[in-house]
């Protein structure tokens, strides 16, 4: 008997110095034609991008690299599922949103390959503001009373200076990330308590999900066709929790909230994970790769609704350990629980 499962594609910041070869050790030979449509562009190939002999964050964390290097990986994870499990909704961190569209039908994947090429493109040359990352939860995931909104009080206190542009950019399980620009965010990481890595400013970041963004998505409306777009072939969970099912989709709706208010709004992946265990109620979730960091953020999502009474970290571990709920490809130990069997 299947498996039903919920698959999440990650965004931004997945691909790291472990994944460099990524591609290769796991989808040699697949990339062709994403190869190809780069080239075209002028743009180094995915191909050579994860081929390089060293990790560089100067290269392969600028938007024009990073997306189609992490969609692509991502993408090609999610075609490398088992037939042993059934997706029954698919979902996504920010960029991730893009990949989720290929992986559940509503874009080609070619069309998801020219979707995320072309945002990441324009948000590198543009690099309108940037993002920090900052924790709301203990050491056992269990949110701090009151910090959530003591640090969603200061972003908006900041963004009220003159000269000062700051906002919550995405709800990130029990993690906040604030998007702004260079005083807004500087204002903010004086505030806050500074310990172990926090507040963490994430390099070649946008201010992705905010209103300065708008010039970025303008421009992307202008150079992607409504024709890309299509209906879903599985139901699509969006970063507002909101529900894209399988012939009843407007299509030039999904492409209106893809590069309109997936862009300039703030993206609720906490609540996207939360609608998918409440409406779905799958044995797993499958995280395609690269990386593993996802994981937290999943698992501090579920605790958020004590989803079969998984209350804190302890309770998560033990039941990963007895029963895993969540499958994540990027980590090797876990990737063989979800892969094709060869």
């Amino acid at each position: 008997m299947k498996q039903t499962a919920v698959l999440i594609c990650p965004g931004r910041g997945t691909y790291n110095a472990p994944e460099l070869g990524y591609l290769a050790r796991h989808h040699g030979g697949k990339l062709t034609a994403f190869d190809a449509y780069r080239a075209a562009q002028g743009q180094e190939t995915v191909t050579a991008l994860d081929g390089m002999a060293k990790f560089s964050a100067r290269i392969h964390t600028r938007g024009d690299n990073a997306s189609p290097l992490i969609y692509a990986a991502a993408l090609l994870d999610a075609q490398a599922i088992s037939a042993d499990f059934d997706i029954v909704a698919v979902t996504g961190n920010s960029m991730g949103w893009y990949t989720a569209l290929a992986a559940g039908g509503a874009l080609t994947p070619m069309a998801g390959m020219q979707v995320v090429n072309t945002m990441g493109t324009l948000m590198q040359d543009r690099l309108i503001g940037g993002q920090t990352l900052y924790p709301f939860v203990d050491e056992n995931w269990q949110v701090i009373a009151g910090k959530q909104h003591e640090l969603l009080d200061l972003v908006r206190d900041v963004d009220t200076r003159k000269g000062h542009a700051l906002a919550a950019s995405i709800h990130l399980g029990g993690m906040l990330v604030v998007a702004g620009d260079e005083a807004g965010l500087k204002a903010f990481e004086a505030t806050v308590p500074t310990f172990d890595r926090y507040p963490m400013r994430l390099p070649n970041h946008a201010a992705f999900h905010t209103a300065m963004q708008e010039p970025v998505a303008a421009e992307g409306r202008s150079k992607l066709g409504a024709d890309l777009f299509g209906s879903p072939e599985i139901p699509l969970i969006d970063g507002r929790g909101a529900i894209w099912w399988p012939e009843a989709t407007d299509i030039a709706a999904l492409r209106d909230y893809t590069l309109g208010a997936q862009v300039i709004e703030t993206y609720d992946f906490t609540k996207a994970v939360q609608v998918a265990a409440k409406e779905f109620a799958p044995d797993v979730f499958i995280v395609t790769g690269p990386g593993g960091t996802l994981g937290g953020a999943i698992a501090q999502s579920l605790i958020g609704i004590e989803w079969e009474g998984i209350a804190d970290k302890a309770t998560f571990q033990a039941r990963q350990t007895d029963q895993a709920i969540l499958i994540a490809m990027g980590r090797d130990e876990q990737r063989s629980n979800a892969k094709k069997r060869s």
